[in-house]
């Protein structure tokens, strides 16, 4: 299973960003994708979860900024980042529970990441 992560980059304060992760690979099943950040220096952090049935988690910093999507037939998830502030710099991992054959457990899979940067 392979998750690549694409669509960060550089952005002024105040813009918007939208990032794609897609899935491939041996895939029966995909319970929750979502998104994990790492800025230098500071741990990995939760960004945002959905489920299959699309029910989404949020952490508190990106409430009402940052909106989590996917398309479970394409397995793809995707951030949509809006009023982006400098604080929200880093790598942003792509994340995603998946059973690849019928009645095995889930198991986790990251993408390699791709940088936001934001400038002020």
């Amino acid at each position: 299973v392979q998750l690549v992560e694409s669509g960060g980059g550089l952005v002024q304060a105040g813009g918007s960003l939208r990032i794609s992760c897609a899935a491939s690979g041996i895939i029966f099943s995909i319970n929750v994708m979502g998104w994990y950040r790492q800025a230098p220096g500071k741990q990995r952090e939760l960004v945002a979860t959905i489920t299959n049935g699309g029910n989404t988690n949020y952490a508190d910093s990106v409430k009402g900024r940052f909106t989590i999507s996917r398309d479970n037939a394409k397995r793809m998830v995707f951030l949509q980042m809006n009023s982006l502030k400098p604080e929200d710099t880093a790598v942003y991992y792509c994340y995603a529970a998946v059973q690849e054959v019928v009645r095995t457990p889930y198991r986790a899979y990251w993408g390699q990441g791709t940088q936001v940067t934001v400038s002020t």
